[in-house]
C-alpha cells in the first residue's frame, strides 16, 4: 500500500524533494476505523516529522485515499531510537520551498510500486541530459520500456513508429508526434524511446520535459535575463528532444515564438524531435499555424481507445509484475467495465489488491463487483446515448434539447457535464463523437466536462449522488 501512495506521490512532488522529505519515511502500521484509514509513518527526526506534515501531509492523505477510496488520516512520528532534531538548528538538504503541487492533490494516475514495471502509465515531467549512467531520479524513467508496453490494434502504428525513431533518430520521422486521449500510454512511448537509445548508444543526450517545464523554464529566463542560456540548453544541448503535452504551449505567444525556433534550431541540425499531445495537431486550439504545419512535417501517429483484449492483457502483465493474483473472470469484468482509460484500470486493480490485502482474501469478481457497483449496469438496463440524455434530463428537470444548446447557465451546464461523462464511460464514443449529440460541440469542450467530472466525484458529493441517481433511473 505504501509503495503505490508513494508511486503516485511520484506524481506531485519534485525528485529532489522526494529524496529528501517522502523517501525516508516508513509505514508503521494501517487501521481502518470506522470507515477512515488510520495512517502512520515514521521519520528518522522531529525536524523532518514536522517539515512533512506542514509541508506535505494533505498530499499524502490524498494519495492514500485515492489507493483505497476511503478518506485517510495521517500521523507523523520519529522513529524510534533515532535522534531528536531541533527544526532552528537543522539544515535541510535541498531548498526548502515545498514543491510545486504540493498540498494541491495527486493526479488520478495509479502506478506499480517502484521496481516494478506498469504498462501504459503517465510519469513526472523533468530533463535529463545523459553520458551513460543515470541515477533513479533521472527525467527518463527506466521502468518505462518498449518491452513493458502492451501493444494491440489500438496503438500498434504508434508503438510502431516509436520504435523506428528509437532505432535511428532523424533519420524518416522527424517529428514524431503522437496524440490520443489521456491516459492511453504516449508518456510510456515518450520515455521508451528515451531508454531505448540510451541503452543502445550510452553517449546521447537526451531531454525528456514536460511542455509546461518548457514554459516555466523560458519564464524564468526572461525574469533573470538568461535568455541565452535557455536557448543554448535546448537548442545546442542535445541529440534527442522528447516533450510531453504540447498543447500546453498552446495561446502562449511567447513560449510558441521561442519554440518554433528551438523547433527550427534541432529540425535543421538533423536531431530528433517527438512530441506529445492530448489531440491532432489540426485540433489544437490556438496554435500559431506554423507551428501546426511544423507538426505536420513527420509522421502523426494517433492512440485510440485499447480494445477488450488490449485491456485484458494489460491488466494480466500488470498483475505479473506485482505478483497480484487476478482470476481470469475479475480481469474481463473491470476490461468490460472500463473502457476508456488505462490508468483507472490499473487504478482499480491496485485497490482491489489493497483490498485483499487488509481483508486477508483474495481478489474475487464479487470484491471487484462492489468496487465497480457505480460503474456497472444493473441487470436488464440500458446505457444508450439517447437513455442517458433523457436519464440526465429527467433528474436534473430539464429538457433533452436544454442539454444540447449553447447556454452556460450553471444548471444546465452541470447536467451537460454529467451526461458527457456518462456518455464517455458507458459508450466508449471519441470526444468528438460525443460532441456530436451536443449540438456540435468541439473535441476540447467535451473532454473538459468529462474531466471536470471524474474529478468531483472524487470530492463532491452532491455530484456523486447525482451520477447515482441517473444511474439508477437507466
Amino acid at each position: 500500500m505504501w509503495k503505490a501512495a508513494y508511486r503516485l506521490l511520484e506524481q506531485s512532488i519534485v525528485p529532489n524533494q522526494m529524496q529528501a522529505w517522502i523517501q525516508p519515511l516508513e509505514l508503521m502500521d494501517s487501521q481502518l476505523k470506522e470507515n477512515v484509514l488510520k495512517i502512520r509513518l515514521a521519520a528518522p527526526n522531529d525536524f523532518s516529522a514536522q517539515w512533512v506534515r506542514d509541508h506535505y501531509r494533505r498530499t499524502i492523505e490524498t494519495a492514500f485515499a485515492q489507493i483505497m477510496g476511503t478518506p485517510c488520516e495521517l500521523q507523523l512520528v520519529v522513529k524510534e531510537g533515532a535522534e531528536s532534531t531541533r527544526a532552528d538548528d537543522a539544515q535541510a538538504p535541498f531548498a526548502l520551498e515545498p514543491s510545486e503541487g504540493a498540498d494541491r492533490g495527486v493526479s488520478t494516475t495509479f502506478l506499480a510500486p517502484p521496481a516494478q514495471s506498469t504498462p501504459m502509465t503517465g510519469v513526472s515531467s523533468g530533463v535529463v541530459l545523459s553520458s551513460g549512467s543515470r541515477s533513479p531520479t533521472d527525467g527518463l524513467d527506466p521502468r518505462y520500456t518498449f518491452e513493458s508496453y502492451v501493444v494491440g490494434a489500438s496503438n500498434q502504428f504508434a508503438h510502431a513508429s516509436a520504435v523506428a525513431v528509437a532505432e535511428q533518430p532523424a533519420r524518416q520521422y522527424n517529428p514524431l508526434f503522437i496524440y490520443s486521449p489521456p491516459g492511453l500510454g504516449k508518456t510510456h512511448l515518450l520515455h521508451a524511446i528515451g531508454n531505448h537509445l540510451l541503452a543502445n548508444k550510452p553517449n546521447s543526450r537526451v531531454a525528456y520535459l514536460s511542455a509546461e517545464k518548457f514554459v516555466n523554464e523560458l519564464i524564468e529566463s526572461v525574469q533573470h535575463r538568461r535568455n541565452a542560456q535557455f536557448r543554448a540548453k535546448y537548442r545546442d544541448s542535445y541529440d534527442m528532444i522528447l516533450i510531453d503535452d504540447i498543447q500546453f504551449i498552446a495561446g502562449k505567444s511567447a513560449s510558441e515564438e521561442e519554440f518554433f525556433h528551438t523547433f527550427n534550431a534541432l529540425y535543421s541540425s538533423k536531431r530528433q524531435i517527438v512530441l506529445t499531445s492530448d489531440r491532432s495537431p489540426k485540433e489544437i486550439e490556438g496554435l500559431e499555424e506554423r507551428i501546426r504545419t511544423r507538426f505536420e512535417w513527420g509522421l502523426v501517429a494517433d492512440i485510440t481507445v485499447p480494445e477488450i483484449e488490449t485491456r485484458i492483457a494489460i491488466l494480466r502483465a500488470k498483475a505479473e509484475r506485482d505478483d497480484i493474483y487476478l482470476p481470469d473472470d475479475v480481469a474481463t469484468f473491470l476490461a468490460t467495465y472500463i473502457k476508456t482509460n488505462v490508468r483507472e484500470l490499473e487504478g482499480v486493480l491496485i485497490r482491489l489488491q489493497a483490498q485483499a490485502s487488509l481483508s486477508g482474501a483474495e481478489i474475487s469478481l464479487e470484491m471487484a463487483k462492489q468496487e465497480l457497483k457505480t460503474q456497472v449496469p444493473a441487470e436488464g438496463s440500458s446505457f444508450t446515448i439517447e437513455n442517458i440524455q433523457n436519464a440526465v434530463a429527467k433528474h436534473f428537470h430539464l429538457k433533452v434539447q436544454d442539454l444540447k444548446s449553447t447556454t452556460r447557465a450553471r444548471p444546465i451546464s452541470v447536467a451537460r457535464q454529467i451526461a458527457m461523462y456518462l456518455i464517455r464511460k458507458y459508450t466508449g464514443l471519441g470526444y468528438k463523437e460525443i460532441g456530436q449529440y451536443f449540438g456540435g460541440k468541439d473535441h476540447s469542450t467535451i473532454m473538459h466536462g468529462c474531466k471536470k467530472v471524474e474529478g468531483e466525484l472524487e470530492t463532491d458529493p452532491d455530484t456523486r449522488n447525482a451520477v447515482e441517481a441517473i444511474q439508477n433511473l437507466l
